[in-house]
């Protein structure tokens, strides 16, 4: 079964578990497998029929480009990244 990795800001819904094994072929199966086991994280994965805004997934170490539709093999592992804003711009005054 692939595993989910599970962001410490969605753990919550895990009851606390960062990794859970869930069945599913493509990532929008493995999505609704944990809809099943933990109610409410689709709505923290996914923004209608897409992963939200600001969130990547990684599967098996490459960046998910194929969305929901994304092929998942049984022993993937799938990690769900926010994404990382910020930072500071220089300006020069001359």
């Amino acid at each position: 079964m692939p595993t989910a990795w599970i962001p410490a800001l969605m753990r919550n819904l895990t009851h606390g578990q960062q990794s859970v094994s869930v069945s599913g072929g493509t990532l929008r199966e493995v999505i609704e497998a944990l809809e099943r086991k933990y109610p409410g994280i689709r709505a923290r994965l996914c923004d209608g029929d897409a992963i939200r805004p600001g969130l990547s997934v990684v599967i098996d170490a490459q960046v998910s480009r194929a969305g929901l539709s994304e092929t998942i093999s049984e022993n993937s592992e799938v990690h769900f990244i926010p994404a990382i804003a910020g930072g500071a711009s220089l300006v020069l005054s001359l």
